[in-house]
C-alpha cells in the first residue's frame, strides 16, 4: 500500500499509486462516457436516414399529386415492345409507346392501364375491378322477404323454384336425367303484381350470391360502356358461382331492333346483343341463373326469348277472388284489427294488383290512426278502398304514367 507525505502548507500529497487509481477512474468514466455518446450518435444516425426516407417518400407522394391525372384505358393489341393499340375511356383507339419498365408479362389485351394524359402513353398496368355499379349490385344481406309473404302464386312460385333453386341445389338431377338444367326465367305481368317480390323470396330462400341490376343501368351514353357492363355483369357473377342474376325491368335494353333507330338506340341495340351472347354463348354458365322481369313483353326482341335463353316464361296475373283473399290476409296478419269481413273487400277489389291491395290495408290504417283508434274496422278498409278507386280513376281520366300490360 502507499503512504501519504504531509506538505508544509499542511496538506497531504498522494503517492503515485494513489495517482494511478484516480486516473484509471476518471479513463473509465471517460470511457462509459465516449461510449454512451457513439450509441446516442448511432440512434440519431438511425433517425435521420428514417426521417429522411419519410421526407423522400412525402416529397414522391407531392410529385404524384401535382402530376395531371391519368386516363383510364384498356389495352387491345401488344406491337411490339416499345408499341402498343389502347382504347381510351371515352371509346377511341390510339396507337401509343409502353413504358418500357413494366412487366411484357402483364401486357395482354384487355388489361387495364393508365394513360399519360398528355401523350396516351401506357404508364402503369392497373388490376382488373368491376364497374361501380356492377360490384354495388351484388346483394350482401339477404333481403326478408320469404315465400310465405307471397300469396296467391303457389303455381308460379314452384316454376320458378324448379327453374332456379333445384339445379343450384340438387345438380344431380337433371345428370341422372341427362338434362341440360334451365339458364333463367322471365316473369312477365301488370305493373304491382309480384314479381320483384318473388325474385327477393329467392334471394332470402337461396345460398348463392344474389345480384340485382335494373335494365335502364346498362343503358349508357358512350359506345360499348354497356356491354362492357354486360360482360362485367356476368363475369362478376362467374367468379360468385353459384348465383343469381336479377335483371328488373329488362324491356329498357331488350326492346326489338328497329331499321330506322338513332345513335342511342343503336347502342342500346349493341347492350342487348352483348347480353344475347351472354346468355348463350361459347363460354357455359354453369352455376350462373337468371330471372328476369318485365311488364311489357310484347315490345321484346325475338332472339331474347327462343327458348336457350330463357327456357320459362312465367306469367304473373293479377290476383283473382281467392288469391285477393291470400294477399290480404299476408298484409292483415300483423295489423290491429276488429270483424273485418274480407269477402267484402275481395268483391270490391277485381282487377286490383298486389300492390294496390297493399296500399288499401296502409291507408286503412292511416284511417285509424287518424281517428285516434288503435285498431283497423271494416269501415276504414271501405274507406280505404273509396280513396284508392278515386286514385285509380282519375289516373284512367288523365292518362296513366305506368306502361299497359299486353
Amino acid at each position: 500500500m502507499g503512504t501519504e507525505v504531509e506538505r508544509t502548507d499542511g496538506s497531504v500529497k498522494p503517492q503515485p499509486e494513489d495517482e494511478f487509481k484516480v486516473l484509471e477512474s476518471a479513463l473509465l468514466e471517460l470511457r462509459e462516457e465516449s461510449q454512451n455518446l457513439i450509441t446516442e450518435r448511432n440512434a440519431l444516425e438511425t433517425n435521420i436516414r428514417s426521417l429522411r426516407k419519410k421526407v423522400d417518400r412525402l416529397e414522391e407522394n407531392v410529385n404524384i399529386m401535382k402530376m395531371p391525372p391519368l386516363i383510364i384505358g384498356h389495352l387491345q393489341d401488344v406491337l411490339d415492345h416499345e408499341r402498343a393499340i389502347v382504347r381510351s375511356s371515352n371509346g377511341t383507339v390510339f396507337q401509343v409507346s409502353l413504358n418500357q419498365r413494366l412487366d411484357p408479362e402483364k401486357l395482354k389485351p384487355g388489361t387495364r392501364v393508365a394513360l399519360n394524359q398528355d401523350s396516351l402513353s401506357v404508364i402503369e398496368v392497373l388490376h382488373d375491378a368491376w364497374d361501380p355499379m356492377v360490384s354495388g349490385a351484388e346483394m350482401i344481406g339477404k333481403p326478408a322477404i320469404t315465400y310465405n309473404d307471397i300469396a296467391g302464386l303457389d303455381e308460379e312460385v314452384e316454376l320458378v323454384r324448379e327453374a332456379i333453386e333445384l339445379p343450384l341445389v340438387q345438380p344431380e338431377l337433371f345428370e341422372k336425367v341427362g338434362i341440360t338444367p334451365p339458364k333463367g326465367v322471365l316473369l312477365v305481368g301488370p305493373p304491382g303484381c309480384g314479381k320483384t317480390l318473388l325474385a327477393k323470396a329467392v334471394a332470402n330462400q337461396t345460398d348463392a350470391t344474389f345480384i340485382r341490376m335494373v335494365g335502364s343501368e346498362l343503358a349508357q351514353k358512350y359506345i360499348g360502356e354497356g356491354g362492357r357492363m354486360v360482360r362485367e355483369l356476368f363475369s362478376l357473377a362467374k367468379e360468385k358461382s353459384p348465383s343469381i342474376i336479377f335483371l328488373d325491368e329488362i324491356d329498357a335494353i331488350g326492346a326489338k331492333r328497329l331499321d330506322g333507330s338513332t345513335s342511342g338506340d343503336r347502342e342500346v341495340q349493341r347492350t342487348l346483343m352483348q347480353l344475347l351472347a351472354e346468355l348463350d354463348g361459347f363460354d357455359a354458365l354453369h352455376d350462373v341463373k337468371i330471372i328476369a322481369a318485365t311488364n311489357r313483353p310484347d315490345i321484346l326482341d325475338d332472339a331474347l326469348l327462343r327458348p336457350g335463353r330463357f327456357d320459362r316464361v312465367i306469367e304473373i296475373p293479377l290476383p283473382e277472388d281467392a288469391s285477393r283473399k291470400s294477399i290480404l290476409g299476408v298484409h292483415l296478419t300483423g295489423m290491429n284489427t276488429k270483424k273485418l269481413n274480407l269477402q267484402r273487400i275481395v268483391e270490391k277489389t277485381n282487377g286490383y294488383s298486389g300492390a294496390e291491395l297493399r296500399a288499401i290495408c296502409v291507408e286503412a290504417g292511416m284511417v285509424a290512426i287518424r281517428d285516434g283508434r288503435s285498431s283497423v274496422t271494416q269501415a276504414d278498409m271501405i274507406s280505404a278502398v273509396t280513396t284508392l278507386e278515386k286514385k285509380r280513376s282519375q289516373t284512367t281520366t288523365h292518362g296513366s304514367p305506368e306502361r299497359l300490360y299486353m
